[in-house]
């Protein structure tokens, strides 16, 4: 079995995040914002183990540690979020643990 964790700054920054897209005009509604966090959080934590995985590029290792890794989550066609995250082996059981979360608005330049 696999599992997805998310460090606590992930986590604090989902919540951020959806302010964010409202005030900046990205989304009308709250609601609606709030669904895409939900929505993009959901399709990490379910699909993250499944997804073709890079080496993150030594721009992330430098900050998130080495044996990163990331994949990509396409959520229209103009924004693709990358999950950044590690992956240990615990008593059989695999954890990828996302370390830092990012959209190709924000980091495409360092990929």
């Amino acid at each position: 079995m696999n599992r997805v964790i998310f460090l606590p700054e992930v986590r604090q920054y989902y919540k951020s995040l959806v302010p964010i897209l409202y005030e900046k005009g990205y989304f009308s509604f709250k609601d609606t914002a709030f669904e895409y966090v939900k929505e993009l959080v959901n399709d990490i934590r379910l699909n993250l183990p499944t997804k073709l995985k890079k080496p993150a590029p030594k721009y992330f290792t430098d900050r998130y540690g080495e044996g990163l890794y990331y994949a990509v989550f396409s959520k229209n066609k103009q924004t693709q979020w990358y999950a950044f995250f590690k992956i240990y082996k615990i008593k059989g059981e695999l954890f990828y643990q996302v370390r830092f979360i990012a959209n190709n608005h924000t980091v495409a330049q360092y990929l």
